[in-house]
């Protein structure tokens, strides 16, 4: 397996939540980029994950944080990346006020993990999942996971699905309802009046109220991770051997097209990335790496 390069340090020292969450999101890191190297080694590639550490300035040149972008070209992940990062610094004026608890104090701090997956056959689904804390003055935990295939099975979604609500059951009988709705309405592409795939959950401002609300949604947010690594990886192996014909490869581009669509005009994660001078690079990993527009 590559070397995975430390996780970046903050030049401003982080509490034990910051810290708790960093490390787990640089540990998942590593344990999706190993299980995705393994993929390839069983297809009889030997790509690698390339990683590249970034460095943030904040806009008065101050040290900003950072991070590190992941990206593997392989047999079966045409095109993954699995980054990690912490940033911390002040929200422009107007930005500040579309974001949780800034609009008082624009000051801020994030760590988390962001992953999307697009793969070589069409018959694979393409995957994207990212799990986050943030601090304003507030402090919250957000992310989620969706599927999305270019050709749908009913077997992976429902299994997909199954997983993700095992995660969410063993919190809160609520939360698998709730947050799968809510990526229903999230992952949809208005001018297209289509969503972007099949689903999964989303969930954000699971706030902090006391030490103890820390401990539990860190549990579900680690459950949501491990949920992941545990369901995607069944479904490329149950069809990274499937032939495929020139017309389920042209399915394919064309729906990345949407794909692309998508995160470069709704997605939440692509504007704040930009909006707080993050690598640029990193936030457009999640971009296919060949689309077509019928």
């Amino acid at each position: 397996m590559t070397a995975q390069p430390p996780i970046r340090k903050n030049d401003n020292p982080l509490d034990d939540q910051q810290s708790c969450a960093q490390t787990w999101f640089a540990k998942l890191r590593d344990d999706i980029c190993a299980e995705f190297e393994a993929i390839e080694a069983e297809a009889g590639s030997d790509a690698r994950f390339d990683y590249l550490p970034w460095d943030r300035k904040n806009p008065d040149d101050s040290p900003g944080g950072g991070g590190v972008r992941g990206l593997i070209n392989g047999k079966v992940f045409e095109k993954a990346g699995v980054n990690i990062s912490t940033v911390d610094g002040t929200f422009s004026e107007e930005f500040a006020k579309s974001i949780h608890g800034a609009a008082e104090n624009p000051h801020f701090f994030a760590t988390g993990i962001s992953l999307v997956a697009h793969m070589a056959n069409p018959h694979v689904p393409a995957v994207h999942m990212n799990t986050r804390f943030l601090c304003t003055t507030k402090r919250w935990f957000g992310g989620g996971a969706d599927l999305n295939p270019p050709i749908p099975y009913e077997e992976d979604t429902a299994e997909f699905h199954a997983r993700l609500q095992q995660a969410c059951d063993s919190h809160d009988p609520d939360y698998h309802a709730k947050y799968k709705k809510w990526a229903d309405d999230y992952f949809y592409i208005p001018h297209r009046q289509v969503h972007r795939g099949v689903g999964g959950i989303f969930y954000d401002h699971l706030e902090l109220e006391s030490d103890s609300s820390f401990d539990k949604h860190f549990a579900f947010t680690q459950d949501v991770g491990r949920a992941f690594l545990d369901v995607f990886p069944k479904l490329v192996r149950r069809r990274m051997g499937l032939p495929w014909t020139d017309d389920e490869k042209e399915q394919q581009l064309v729906w990345r097209g949407r794909y692309a669509e998508f995160n470069l005009v709704y997605d939440r994660g692509t504007t704040f990335g930009l909006k707080t001078g993050g690598n640029v690079d990193a936030i457009l990993m999640s971009l296919p790496p060949e689309a077509k527009w019928t």
